[in-house]
């Protein structure tokens, strides 16, 4: 054979890999709205940048009817390519090729992009497409998914590592992306759970669909496993552009610095944003458009524990992670998820050494038997562990509310938070001024001759004196009380003071965070 007809052979082998399980599969694929392994590839990468390996390799099973059986690629397609000229490497699942299931070579090819990824330090983008362990190959399956999730953990902190689930992912497929820092759904196309309906209705007599059961809604807005949500698939590869253009490609490499653009401060006015009764709510994310570059905010998990904002923007081109207390929601008050959703947040900052700005506005944690019961205050200690672990600058902003434990965990002067900024409208206390009141004065109240009318003048004696910031600032619990107007110009400068920070840790191996 010469050489042409060498690169002829070539170009044939690689045509029919190419075409996955065939044209039949293919257009079953696309019937249900999704495109396939390869086409998946080519929309989230820069065009052409793509370069495949392994595209020849084959599994090895022989037993139940599989030797001889040809699944092209093994059912998953590695490589590496470019996002907006940043080098990533990525893996997709075929589900045209025996359902994308995974078996011992599928998973090799799976780990060796992973160590790519890891050894080169870029980000890991895994879409997931998948019936789960290939049965027939019995534990060489399993070995494949274990070998998986080592990879998954030791790669965590080091690289940024996204899932995206465009299909089928269950049983323990799901725990690898579990273990990556962001997951990215489709409504009606990703589904994810441990057992599917046809088990639980065997085991446990209860009928549900697999979109109730673990359908995006279900994982964006229920159980926080998703932290993306998007309507098609063509609008999920343009978040996970805009994620990788925002945050770091590793732990060691700072985001890219951009130039800076104003916020629309015709849109966002921050002084009239926030109304000057505490009592009344408003949208924290007007307050973190106001002060962000080009008023750009990337929110993650929105539909989950709405009461806690968290997201990554812009402040003098300088990507930092926003968390702040939504007053739309509960009151911005902390909860179970709300803890959970932020302490997870804090720590991807921490690691890819993204500065921290809090947002605070709160009148503590929920109360209540339902939230005692829940654990709260194992899940409000992930909070107070996220901050007061972070080396990162940490910068806070108290807008109105800070009481209780609440102004603690919210990135306190206690959890060695670098600057704290107050509004002057901001009440720092132990606790609202009509419950104080009514511990502190209970005597003078009941004493009274008008119970009431005491009541509100110790109520006002209380506002009084705490209904401000300037007593936790005359202790230097706050930096400087600044006008509304001077946020950004404050966080600005912060920011820059604090990207010299050197923080000394005592010697560990590793702390115990209340997981």
């Amino acid at each position: 054979m010469g050489a042409d007809e060498k690169i002829l052979d070539l170009r044939a082998r690689t045509e029919r890999v190419r075409a996955g399980g065939g044209e039949k599969a293919i257009e079953k694929q696309k019937a249900i709205g999704k495109m396939t392994a390869r086409e998946r590839i080519a929309a989230l990468l820069d065009a052409d940048s793509f370069h495949e390996y392994d595209t020849f390799v084959q599994h090895a099973c022989t037993d139940f009817g599989m030797q001889g059986k040809e699944l092209p690629a093994d059912g998953v397609v590695i490589g590496t390519g470019t996002i907006g000229g940043q080098p990533v490497a990525v893996f997709a699942q075929d589900f045209t090729v025996a359902g994308g299931s995974l078996g011992l070579m599928h998973a090799r090819k799976i780990t060796k992009i992973m160590d790519y990824a890891l050894n080169m330090r870029m980000p890991l983008i895994g879409i997931n497409d998948s019936g789960g362990a290939r049965i027939q190959e019995g534990v060489n399956a399993l070995a494949g998914y274990g070998e998986i999730f080592f990879r998954n953990t030791m790669a965590s902190g080091v690289i940024p590592q996204i899932s995206v689930i465009l299909g089928p992912c269950a049983g323990g497929a799901v725990y690898s992306p579990a273990l990556t820092d962001f997951v990215f759904v489709v409504d009606n196309i990703s589904k994810m759970f441990i057992t599917g309906p046809e088990v639980i209705k065997t085991v446990l007599g209860e009928e549900i669909s697999m979109e109730e059961l673990g359908g995006a809604r279900v994982h964006c807005e229920l159980t926080g496993n998703a932290h993306f949500f998007a309507q098609s698939e063509a609008e999920c590869f343009e978040q996970i552009r805009k994620l990788i253009a925002t945050i770091p490609a590793n732990n060691t490499t700072p985001a890219e610095r951009t130039e800076t653009v104003e916020p629309h401060t015709n849109r966002y006015r921050i002084g009239e944003i926030v109304p000057a009764d505490p009592t009344q709510p408003y949208d924290v994310r007007d307050v973190i458009r106001s002060v962000s570059d080009d008023s750009d905010f990337v929110e993650v998990m929105e539909l989950f524990a709405g009461n806690i904002v968290v997201g990554f923007g812009r402040i003098d081109g300088r990507t930092v992670g926003f968390v702040a207390n939504q007053p739309l929601v509960m009151a911005g008050v902390l909860d179970c998820d709300s803890s959970d959703k932020a302490a997870r947040f804090i720590r991807f900052c921490d690691a890819f050494n993204v500065p921290i700005v809090t947002i605070e506005d709160l009148p503590g944690y929920l109360p209540g038997v339902d939230q005692e019961h829940a654990g709260v205050i194992r899940h409000g200690a992930k909070l107070l562990y996220a901050y007061s672990e972070a080396t990162v600058p940490k910068i806070t902003v108290i807008l109105r509310k800070a009481y209780g434990g609440g102004y603690i965990a919210m990135n306190s002067r206690h959890l060695q938070a670098d600057f704290v900024f107050a509004w002057p409208r901001a009440e720092i206390a132990v606790m609202g001024p009509e419950g104080a009141a009514n511990v502190i004065f209970r005597k003078d109240i009941l004493a009274a001759e008008n119970p009431e009318e005491m009541r509100q003048l110790k109520i006002q004696e209380y506002k009084d004196k705490f209904a401000n910031p300037y007593v936790a600032a005359a202790k230097g619990y706050v930096d400087a009380v600044i006008e509304p107007e001077q946020t950004r110009q404050c966080l600005i400068h912060a920011l820059e003071v604090a990207q010299r920070k050197e923080t000394i840790l005592p010697k560990k191996k590793h702390g115990i965070p209340p997981f």
